[in-house]
């Protein structure tokens, strides 16, 4: 069998506890052939480490020797680099979010069209256990028409004090971009993708400003904090559907939760952990289910669905299109803070 020669750019955490054990793990369909980071040691550290042959500086020199890459970057370098790798005739996987911008977005997209190339974007969410028992049950109309989705992302003090992701010319925003950003793809999948009408959304960092701060992972400057670290909205879409939403780093609530939940017509659903709420025989009732021991994590499925569509045995599950409209509706709900009002989306 053919394998995909696949190369990493950007060896941070993401990419050392993520996508490279992932990759290795698929030795069959998969040779780990390069990885390239503008720290030049640390490429040849973890290229030694994970006993990849070719460690590189520039990114340009990595697409000589693969057929596809992943994408670890700060969040602004995301569409540059997926441009140039898709020009140079490289599948991409690039981390969430596909990029800062919906203009980059689109970018991205358009070279994917131009070079017959697969484009698709790490939202590893969708292929856990639960969200995939929820989409199934979804699809099957378990529920009914959907109505109202509720959506909460909450970490009670736990800003990331370590690499750029309190820097928001490299990352473009905090909680948000960073966390929220999964349940918002994950909500929208499961919706089946409705069209966003309107958004009226509150970014909040007055917490993380203030000195003295107890914070469970790591230390970080409160005078230079300049990103959200929790933000609410509430969403409309063209079906009727609404959508309460709400993430948090830093919020002073009891214990972390993640929270998906859609009511519907004839029932309603929560992924984390999934249960169905339907009534029928004249009562109430509550159907959970029990997560087989063994299943793999997301990682590796979503580093399985990657090869496997590229070397043309499955269809992607993550797809741009997708990934570019939650993009749209962080920058609508950024917006609509900024100025107070509610953003309306046009056809």
């Amino acid at each position: 069998m053919t394998r995909l020669k696949m190369g990493v750019i950007g060896v941070g955490g993401i990419a050392q506890d993520r996508h490279i054990p992932s990759f290795k793990r698929l030795s069959d369909t998969v040779e780990l052939t390069a990885v390239q980071d503008v720290n030049e040691e640390r490429a040849q550290e973890v290229a030694k480490r994970f006993e990849i042959p070719h460690a590189f500086s520039d990114y340009e020199d990595l697409f000589k020797q693969v057929d596809a890459v992943t994408i670890c970057t700060p969040n602004k370098f995301h569409s540059s680099i997926a441009v140039a790798a898709l020009e140079a005739g490289c599948h991409v996987l690039c981390e969430k979010p596909m990029a800062i911008t919906s203009q980059e977005c689109q970018e991205m997209i358009d070279a994917a069209d131009r070079n017959d190339r697969l484009l698709s974007i790490a939202y590893h969410f969708r292929y856990s256990p639960e969200a995939q028992l929820a989409k199934k049950a979804m699809d099957h109309q378990e529920i009914g028409d959907p109505l109202v989705t509720r959506v909460q992302a909450m970490r009670r003090r736990k800003v990331p004090g370590w690499g750029v992701f309190t820097n928001k010319d490299l990352q473009g925003g905090g909680s948000l971009i960073d966390f929220g950003c999964h349940l918002l793809d994950l909500a929208l999948w499961l919706l089946d993708d409705p069209e966003p009408v309107e958004v009226m959304g509150k970014a909040y960092n007055r917490l993380s400003k203030t000195p003295d701060q107890v914070n469970d992972w790591g230390a970080f400057d409160h005078e230079t904090f300049n990103v959200d670290d929790h933000v609410t909205s509430y969403i409309t879409f063209s079906n009727g559907l609404s959508m309460q939403f709400e993430c948090s780093w830093a919020a002073n609530i009891k214990e972390d939760h993640t929270t998906l939940s859609i009511s519907g017509v004839d029932g309603g659903l929560s992924v984390y952990p999934f249960e169905l709420y339907q009534a029928k025989y004249g009562a109430l009732w509550d159907s959970s289910a029990k997560i087989r021991e063994g299943e793999p994590d997301a990682g590796l499925v979503q580093a399985k669905n990657f090869v496997d569509s590229c070397l043309g045995q499955d269809e992607l599950i993550v797809k741009p299109e997708q990934a570019m409209k939650v993009t749209q509706l962080i920058e609508a709900i950024y917006k609509s803070s900024d100025t107070g009002k509610s953003v309306t989306f046009t056809k």
